[in-house]
């Protein structure tokens, strides 16, 4: 009787392996393969980073590359077709809009967050409480190059010592937005400043110089709270300074903004770029928030879903 239960145990076990190793067979085929190429925007970068961490424990063999090459860097890959999302901290321009088109590539943008842009000084700097946005125009237009050099030439009251200027650099949409919102001419502004596409240069370079004064998105400023200072905008009622509520409710002007995606029509034809961006627009909210920016309402998630979705069945 005990000769018979154990063969009976091991009949059982056996069967019990086997269909455990159909399971596992049949989940291994259903997992997605390939590698999808991201370039762009170093303000998005955070998002896109985490989104692809997460994405990686549902679709462990699939290889998402993060490139930061600024947003107009990463709109001359994607126009040529070399990548297949494109991070972007502002709209496409017509020009690039028109390198998309002499090479047959049509996309569709979709919105992930919100950020607002950080103007910053040294913690060591006493004097600067807050800006205008006539105040920053002073400083970065292009005329004040060679002329506007000096702290006190903004305010009589500050130091007679010379403002360091840090900000992205041209091929930033960062960059892009700040001139547009400040100067009145997006890409317009003095040469004369320290500029990198990196924004832990920034902050390295402002964190070191009791005298300087830089931009850049939030998120970083979040990262970098304990060797820098945030400085307000006065926008003529009273200073508001960027956070989770001033940038959602549209306190924080002029420097707020949306940030992009932008996937081309080639690329939704493989099945780990529609799973990678369905993925990230049902987690944008939690992740965009988890590294310092602001979530979209939930009806513009849904809104950007079925946007996605259209342009899937489209582009079959």
């Amino acid at each position: 009787m005990k000769k018979q239960l154990l063969i009976l145990f091991v009949a059982v076990l056996a069967l019990s392996c086997g269909n455990k190793n159909k399971s596992s067979e049949a989940n291994n085929s259903e997992a997605l393969t390939g590698t999808i190429k991201v370039d762009g925007s170093s303000t998005v970068f955070p998002i896109t980073e985490a989104v692809a961490e997460e994405f990686r424990n549902v679709q462990p063999k699939v290889n998402v590359t993060i490139g930061v090459s600024g947003t107009g860097g990463g709109f001359k890959k994607f126009s040529r077709g070399e990548t297949n999302i494109s991070d972007a901290s502002r709209p496409i321009k017509d020009k690039e809009i028109a390198a998309c088109a002499e090479n047959n590539i049509t996309y569709l943008e979709l919105e992930v967050a919100y950020d607002g842009l950080a103007v910053l000084v040294n913690p060591e700097n006493t004097w600067v409480d807050s800006f205008t946005p006539e105040e920053l125009k002073k400083i970065w237009e292009p005329a004040a190059q060679g002329k506007i050099m000096k702290w006190n030439q903004i305010r009589p009251e500050w130091p007679n010592e010379e403002i360091h200027l840090y900000g992205p650099g041209v091929a930033s949409g960062t960059y892009d937005y700040f001139t547009e919102a400040i100067v009145g001419e997006s890409g317009s502004s003095r040469g004369d400043f320290t500029a990198s596409e990196d924004d832990h240069v920034l902050v390295q370079g402002i964190a070191g110089d009791k005298y300087a004064l830089g931009f850049f998105g939030l998120a970083y400023y979040a990262e970098n709270k304990d060797k820098l200072k945030l400085i307000g905008v006065n926008n003529g009622t009273e200073v508001i300074k960027p956070s989770l509520e001033t940038v959602r409710n549209g306190t924080y002007t002029p420097l707020s903004r949306p940030l992009f995606i932008y996937v081309n029509s080639t690329s939704v034809k493989l099945p780990e770029v529609i799973a990678f961006v369905e993925y990230y627009i049902d987690n944008a909210a939690e992740l965009s928030q988890d590294v310092g920016y602001i979530p979209l309402p939930t009806e513009l998630y849904t809104k950007q879903k079925e946007n996605f979705k259209t342009f899937v069945e489209s582009n079959k």
